[in-house]
């Protein structure tokens, strides 16, 4: 079974929020398998505009899978206990709102609030997220879903920054609906070797993103594609490999992901197509 390719919505916007029906349209017109986006919007859609959403993507033979960046007020390693039950009864809700649409994938920094400052002691937050995700991995369990523990840079997170921190972390939980995400930018950063990081990963790894070491598309900068993808193969990985680059200064997205200088000369809509293309046929070479 080949692996199922996909981009992230907001490659063409710079807010989170967007026509989920004209991008499922989109990308499935491209020839991408899978389109990801932000799961919060998620809460403020009726159960009907859920099944359209889904029934879009049904027609257009896409999955859809979600991601999270969780706001700090809902940060479930916070030392403050009201902070964690909040971001638990969050979390469960945004599950729930996936499971109606029978998602299967929600990953991210969804252990601890995203961005949150290195402000107290690691190893307590660490524990607090643990105890968070046992509770959530049984809601999980219960709706089908596979929560996708993503390490990121330690400009965006101080919890989980490498493979080895999150394959520490998913043990610990000790749930088979909690897994570990990856994400080349990010290793980029955190790993001495990209390729052990995804031999550490191994069995756990359920989601794997792709961008280069400047979050544009692959195969526009310096990473070693044949060492990332090789190492995949090694593992047997037969998931989800999802591009996230992000090219565009401005809006939500520009200002929450640090972008400012546009990555990509031409920002119309043609020329963000074209480019997803490209990006697609380019991963298609190593599968």
């Amino acid at each position: 079974m080949a692996n199922k390719l996909g981009i992230f919505v907001n490659f063409w916007e710079n807010t989170w929020k967007v026509d989920l029906k004209k991008y499922i349209a989109k990308a499935a017109k491209i020839g991408y398998d899978v389109l990801e986006f932000q799961a919060q919007a998620l809460l403020d859609m009726s159960d009907t505009a859920l099944a359209e959403i889904k029934a879009a993507a049904t027609d257009a033979g896409l999955e859809l899978t979600y991601s999270l960046g969780l706001d700090p007020a809902y940060d479930i390693s916070s030392p403050d206990i009201a902070v964690r039950e909040g971001g638990i009864r969050y979390l469960t809700d945004i599950m729930k709102q996936i499971g109606k649409m029978e998602g299967r994938l929600l990953s991210g920094v969804s252990y601890a609030g995203w961005g949150v400052p290195a402000d107290g002691d690691k190893a307590k937050r660490l524990a607090h997220s643990i105890n968070s995700m046992k509770i959530l991995s049984k809601t999980a369990g219960e709706l089908g879903i596979t929560y996708g523990i993503e390490a990121v840079n330690r400009f965006e997170g101080i919890l989980i920054n490498t493979a080895a921190e999150a394959r520490a972390y998913v043990e610990a939980v000790g749930s088979p609906h909690v897994g570990i995400l990856l994400d080349t930018y990010h290793m980029n950063i955190e790993e001495g070797s990209i390729g052990d990081a995804i031999r550490t990963a191994g069995d756990l790894l359920v989601g794997f993103h792709v961008g280069e070491n400047n979050r544009t598309c692959p195969g526009r900068g310096h990473l070693d594609w044949d060492e990332i993808f090789g190492a995949l193969k090694e593992i047997g990985y037969r998931g989800r490999i999802v591009a996230e680059p992000f090219l565009m200064t401005g809006g939500e997205v520009g200002k929450d992901i640090y972008v400012w200088r546009d990555l990509i000369d031409n920002k119309s809509e043609a020329a963000l197509d074209n480019e997803a293309a490209y990006m697609l046929s380019f991963m298609k070479k190593y599968f």
